[in-house]
């Protein structure tokens, strides 16, 4: 068997963590202050984490800024006994900042970014384009397809939503989306919400809620109104948690799938 030249470069440590040299340039910014600008970072996996984040050598740090922090965190990030405060301005960002303790990383730098949202840097680029979340998976891939399979959604027994038209969306370890012209949604059963979230692979997406009865999860329904590039053809689309509506293809009733999503899904 031929083993992917990427799944060779991925390195294990002792301590469980999975790590990986990157060749893209990475910066991170707190307010106008460059905190980090790195062409050598490496990926790093800890074993309860499903994404990965940066560490970067600690040459690339504005480490002028980090002091010991007042507070760490021992145990949140396998094994890391040394988190940094940040001080760039105004009030220090308590636990910006860590080191794992594997002899692999010695000499390298991570900073939080999704843990809290006020925890880490404020702006992160990969390159020239601005990155979010966590930093985006090298061995997952998101492919949207344009489809003309018959699609129908159900809400407690409504249908909410047909079209021969959809588009769908693949990303490894999720259910497949069906994403749907807005023209074939029911949106006149649904009421905007002001709940947002942000995705590294797709942008930043709104959301709906069931204006109907029955015990259905808030913010069900969302869309991409601003994509990035590779999802383009989902933009102004609608789709629905697979984990909380019935959804049928060509005829074939799907099965609710259980993902880390379900868990949080409420009504």
């Amino acid at each position: 068997m031929t083993t992917h030249p990427a799944a060779r470069s991925v390195r294990t440590t002792p301590e469980g963590l999975m790590w990986e040299p990157s060749e893209r340039w990475v910066r991170g910014r707190k307010g106008d202050v460059t905190v980090v600008d790195s062409r050598h970072p490496v990926l790093v996996w800890e074993p309860h984490l499903p994404v990965p984040q940066y560490a970067f050598p600690r040459g690339d740090v504005r480490t002028d800024l980090l002091r010991p922090a007042a507070h760490p965190p021992t145990g949140t990030h396998t094994g890391s006994q040394i988190f940094y405060d940040l001080h760039e301005s105004g009030e220090p960002v308590v636990n910006a900042a860590w080191t794992f303790p594997a002899d692999d990383l010695a000499g390298h730098i991570a900073f939080e970014w999704f843990r809290r949202w006020d925890s880490g840097l404020d702006h992160w680029y990969e390159e020239e384009e601005k990155i979010f979340v966590h930093p985006r998976d090298p061995h997952k891939r998101v492919d949207a397809l344009s489809s003309s399979r018959h699609v129908q959604v159900g809400i407690g027994g409504t249908l909410v939503a047909d079209t021969v038209r959809p588009v769908l969306l693949f990303e490894t370890g999720l259910p497949t989306r069906y994403y749907i012209p807005r023209d074939d949604v029911r949106l006149d059963l649904f009421e905007s919400t002001d709940h947002r979230t942000a995705c590294p692979y797709k942008g930043q997406a709104r959301y709906w809620t069931w204006r109907g009865e029955g015990d259905v999860p808030r913010n069900i329904l969302w869309s991409y109104p601003g994509p990035l590039p590779a999802v383009a053809v989902v933009q102004g689309l609608c789709a629905f948690y697979n984990e909380a509506v019935d959804i049928t293809v060509d005829g074939e009733g799907l099965e609710r799938p259980v993902t880390p999503f379900t868990a949080t899904l409420t009504s």
